[in-house]
């Protein structure tokens, strides 16, 4: 006899189900932890069923080997032993005997008796084991004759299979004796192995769970030894957007981390020279402009009161001005005027690059102010004022008159007549209308056309009052021309230094600094100015200053403006070269 496996194999160990819940993995290391968890749960949960497979068969092939050797010799020599029609009782005390021996299985035997019925006999210590408990699979393939070749000497063989019984797993095996006899079955417990294999599942799932925390533990450290490198590079990056261009990273280690830092601290030296130089090259532009207009005054001083001889010479009637000589003279009193300013506007820009303009603050009536600098330089006949009298705030007189007078004269010039001032108080909660219904026009970064790109030309210095939030009260003063308006072109760069509006027209009557001007005297008093095309034609400027710019000089209001900052000399500066800054900046006339 022979022996097959009849089928498949039912297990008797059951799956478990889990659910996960999302995460999401926003964090690189929890990214980190999370993959090295998932790698060695994959592999500890490989490994394990792999050993777990492997010893199950193991302990299961080795004791249904030992129990199919010992009923396979039982039937040889006790069953071969009976009768061919055996009775009932044969078959129970054969039976007995088979069982015997401490075996730990039942035995079953089926033969056909005297009478021509079938009888079975059984005994061992399972008990009740009845043909019923015989898998149908089991018992056709014991009762097939097989056909008889080179190959397969025998009619008949011996076939096994493993059974659940509840939460008992079985193994059932049967063969029939060649040459006539009865059949046998076999029924052993494999509760035992089943233990056996339960106490190897435990101990191969703490191991998994073992190596899954410690998995855990080392994606940490790795995580901790790659992620702090990065950690610190993110820190120094953002040190030297700072502005901190001294920063630097402690290099450790030849790996590409190390690499990386020593990158980094290339890229930083080299910043930080690059910009050194820059500031060395800055610093004595600016010394050089400082210097150069203050060499150019003394000489201009002198040339300035004999243009003033010429100039009174070529207004007396008779004088000793030769006729022929007398445009060279005009031209050379009317440039040396141009030059003059030029230099003082130079004076003045270089103060405010070297952050030495200051506020001499006073109490002033706006609309006297106005009408101050209109009357000072000629313009009543050619501005309209809307200004109330009473409107009263803390301001730099002579800053103010600047900013004016470039404004106006800027419009008087390049625009068209009548110009228009408005002024207006506004609480700083919401942007003060103006005070012409039909003045309705569009600000800086609102979208409306020809004011794109100023938003990013006007904005306060640092620590001064934001303009855009509206903090406390404010003055509003508006000067508007009925002229063709500001190219949508130019607009954003009406208040850009020496801007010519045409490459063509690289001479213009202007220095191409007043409009600069006024904006930093804007600026400093924590305002801000803007420009915009109206939509009934001519081009609008918005003056907004502080009620009171005392918080941004440290005076109160009770304290004198004595202690001018040395900008007096320069008081003329786009005031009385005013208004002739903006032929090129605005591009029109």
């Amino acid at each position: 006899m022979t022996r097959e496996h009849q089928g498949g194999s039912r297990g008797w160990a059951a799956a478990r189900k889990g659910v996960g819940s999302r995460l999401r993995l926003t964090s690189l290391r929890l990214r980190l932890v999370v993959v090295f968890g998932l790698v060695a749960l994959t592999a500890a949960v490989s490994a394990s069923g792999i050993a777990y497979w492997l010893n199950r068969e193991a302990v299961l092939t080795r004791a249904q080997d030992a129990v199919l050797r010992d009923f396979e010799r039982e039937m040889q020599n006790r069953a071969g032993a009976l009768p061919e029609h055996p009775t009932q009782e044969e078959l129970r005390r054969t039976a007995g005997q088979m069982a015997d021996g401490g075996r730990q299985f039942s035995v079953l035997l089926v033969a056909e008796g005297r009478g021509g019925g079938t009888v079975y006999g059984t005994a061992g210590d399972l008990g009740g084991f009845t043909p019923a408990d015989v898998p149908a699979s089991l018992r056709a393939a014991v009762d097939k004759r097989q056909k008889i070749t080179a190959a397969n000497k025998h009619p008949y063989h011996l076939y096994w299979q493993r059974i659940v019984d509840g939460d008992t797993p079985y193994l059932v095996a049967g063969t029939k004796l060649i040459g006539g006899g009865p059949t046998g079955y076999l029924m052993q417990s494999l509760e035992p192995e089943a233990k056996d294999l339960g106490s190897l599942a435990w101990s191969l799932g703490i191991a998994t769970a073992l190596a899954l925390i410690g998995s855990a533990l080392l994606a940490q450290a790795a995580a901790s030894t790659v992620l702090k490198p990065v950690q610190r590079l993110g820190v120094a990056a953002r040190r030297l957007g700072e502005g901190k261009l001294d920063t630097r990273l402690r290099v450790s280690g030849t790996d590409e981390l190390a690499d990386l830092s020593r990158t980094f601290n290339s890229a930083a030296e080299a910043l930080e020279k690059r910009v050194a130089d820059m500031a060395a090259r800055e610093a004595a532009s600016r010394r050089f402009v400082a210097d150069m207009s203050h060499e150019l005054r003394t000489p201009l001083t002198a040339i300035t009161a004999v243009t003033e001889v010429l100039e009174e010479e070529l207004e007396f009637e008779g004088g000793g001005i030769d006729p022929m000589i007398e445009p060279a003279v005009r031209l050379v009193v009317s440039e040396t005027r141009r030059l003059n300013d030029l230099v003082e506007n130079l004076m003045e820009v270089t103060r405010f690059d070297a952050g030495t303009a200051r506020l001499v603050l006073d109490d002033v009536d706006v609309a006297d102010q106005i009408t101050a600098c209109i009357d000072a330089r000629a313009w009543l006949d050619a501005v309209e004022l809307d200004a109330e009298r009473g409107i009263h705030a803390r301001l730099d007189p002579r800053r103010l008159d600047v900013i004016l007078a470039n404004l106006i004269g800027n419009a008087l010039k390049h625009g068209g007549s009548p110009v228009r001032v408005s002024v207006s108080a506004s609480d700083g909660t919401a942007a003060a209308g103006p005070s012409d219904p039909a003045e309705t026009v569009g600000t800086a970064g609102t979208g409306t056309p020809g004011n794109a790109g100023y938003a990013e030309q006007a904005q306060p210095p640092a620590g001064a009052q934001d303009p855009e939030g509206g903090e406390g009260p404010e003055v509003v003063i508006r000067v508007r021309d009925h002229g063709p308006g500001i190219p949508e072109d130019v607009l954003p760069h009406v208040f850009d230094r020496f801007y010519k509006a045409s490459a063509s027209r690289p001479r213009s009557e202007g220095s191409g600094l007043g409009l600069s001007i006024a904006l930093e005297n804007a600026h400093i008093h924590g305002g801000r100015i803007t420009a915009e095309n109206h939509p009934e034609g001519g081009a609008v400027f918005t003056l907004r200053l502080p009620r009171d710019a005392s918080n941004l000089t440290g005076q109160t209001p009770s304290e004198g403006t004595d202690g001018a900052d040395g900008a007096g000399a320069a008081a003329g500066a786009g005031g009385g070269g005013a208004g002739d800054e903006g032929k090129d900046a605005k591009g029109r006339g």
